[in-house]
């Protein structure tokens, strides 16, 4: 199999509202995460499509949690100047919170009974603070920063016979994450007070 020159084919679910007027946090949040599950989930399809195998659930679970990983920190990144630091902080702890759901919600059904939720807040939190160390221009991950997240989905991919994800995931997928993250963020987060949620999901 060599390098997929193709690239997915993603629209971005409802990111406007109809009626005017602020919106909540964790409304925008809501969006957010339910944008980033659907990118998660159609860069894996993609990469399906084009020859990758995944060979169980509990592979396509660690693969997408990845995705999804490398997303929030690109989307905490694009936030940056949008809202105050108490608000960017709330809002992807929100995004955070709802993605905790949605993957629990798909592992007890893919999977049966488990703690789905605590590993993959964990995951979330090692993965921001190696994030962190990465060069960005703006909001725009430098190589070093895409080699690292190609590897870490090499390496749970590492079981089946893939040799290319590391180039699959910098030159076709990664790029498309980014894209479609400062899209998303473009849309939903407006410079600006927010109205603040009650509570905040842990």
């Amino acid at each position: 199999m060599a390098i997929i020159s193709t690239r997915p084919s993603i629209a971005l679910v409802k990111t406007r509202w109809r009626k005017k007027g602020e919106r909540t946090l964790a409304e925008r949040a809501g969006v957010i995460g339910a944008n980033v599950w659907k990118i998660s989930s159609e860069i894996f399809k993609h990469m399906e499509k084009e020859g990758f195998r995944f060979g169980s659930d509990r592979l396509v679970t660690d693969v997408l949690s990845e995705f999804m990983a490398f997303m929030v920190q690109l989307a905490d990144r694009a936030v940056y100047g949008k809202l105050s630091e108490a608000d960017r902080a709330a809002l992807i702890g929100e995004v955070a919170g709802h993605l905790a759901s949605t993957m629990e919600n798909n592992q007890r059904d893919l999977l049966g009974p488990g703690e789905y939720r605590k590993p993959f807040i964990e995951l979330l939190n090692a993965r921001f603070g190696e994030y962190a160390g990465f060069a960005y221009a703006g909001v725009e991950p430098g190589y070093p920063c895409l080699r690292f997240f190609a590897t870490k989905v090499s390496d749970v991919m590492a079981s089946g016979d893939n040799k290319w994800v590391v180039e699959q995931m910098m030159d076709i997928e990664a790029p498309e994450m980014v894209r479609l993250v400062g899209k998303l963020i473009e849309q939903t987060v407006q410079a600006g007070p927010a109205v603040r949620p009650h509570a905040r999901p842990g």
